[in-house]
């Protein structure tokens, strides 16, 4: 039996690549790396706060001949990748009616074949040991009137997530996902505030209070390193219960 050690956390000189990491989620994710001692190369397609990343580009992933910049450079810093999480992403709130074919195509591609073009571009950098973390949300897994295609695009991720564990499991790399709720960033509560003209006060999970994008920073840290090693083709649902108790709140 292997033993445990405080250092299967760490992350001490490898490579992570975090997308969408200029605020909320993935700032949180990309520090915390940075903290247990990864190289950190961030992109996002706003100009990006000031980080601990040791890279940062501003792009738009959905770009595939700015992926390519963005990957050359960490290639010739780092020469490798060992850990990706693809967490940018974005959404609207607007009945499935009402929605363009613009305004559908701009959430496939915002929500899904970035992710497949993220990958696909760097996965020849990654070698055994390496860990995709995709990051979904809690509407991957349940109805969400107003967001269909948003959902179903994560719900797809979800799905990628299960057969590309499958698919590299042979070579050593373990891909995961995280479906976060319940944790506010500024991105979520501004999309409250504007398309909801009923918004009601916040109602809390199970654990009667809500989290911090901290604690989706903290799952991506476990998935990402050796205490995780022998986990593959999972969600960790980070989340206060919501998943577990089928949707259910807590109400004022």
């Amino acid at each position: 039996m292997a033993a445990l050690s405080p250092d299967g956390i760490l992350l001490t000189g490898r490579v992570a690549v975090v997308t969408g990491a200029a605020r909320g989620i993935g700032l949180a994710i990309a520090e915390a790396f940075a903290e247990f001692g990864a190289h950190v190369a961030t992109c996002d397609r706003d100009p990006q706060a000031d980080t601990t990343a040791d890279l940062a580009m501003t792009m738009d992933v959905r770009d595939p001949v700015a992926v390519d910049v963005f990957a050359r450079a960490v290639e010739e810093r780092w020469g490798k990748v060992d850990i990706l999480v693809n967490n940018a992403g974005g959404t609207f709130h607007a009945a499935f009616a009402d929605t363009s074919v613009r305004g559908e195509r701009t959430l496939v591609e915002e929500n899904f074949t970035q992710v497949t073009g993220m990958i696909r571009r760097l996965l020849p950098l990654m070698a055994k040991g390496g860990s995709i973390v995709n990051v979904t949300s809690s509407e991957a897994h349940q109805a969400a009137p107003g967001f269909a295609i948003y959902a179903a695009m994560k719900a797809a991720v979800e799905s990628l997530t299960r057969s590309l564990a499958l698919e590299l499991a042979p070579r050593g790399i373990r891909v995961n996902a995280i479906a976060p709720d319940a944790l506010p960033t500024e991105g979520e509560l501004g999309l409250r505030a504007d398309d909801y003209e009923d918004y009601e006060p916040v109602r809390l999970p199970p654990l009667g209070h809500l989290g911090d994008p901290v604690d989706a920073a903290a799952a991506a840290v476990f998935l990402a390193g050796d205490l995780a090693g022998f986990i593959t083709g999972t969600t960790l649902h980070v989340d206060g219960g919501i998943h577990g108790a089928g949707g259910w709140r807590r109400t004022p």
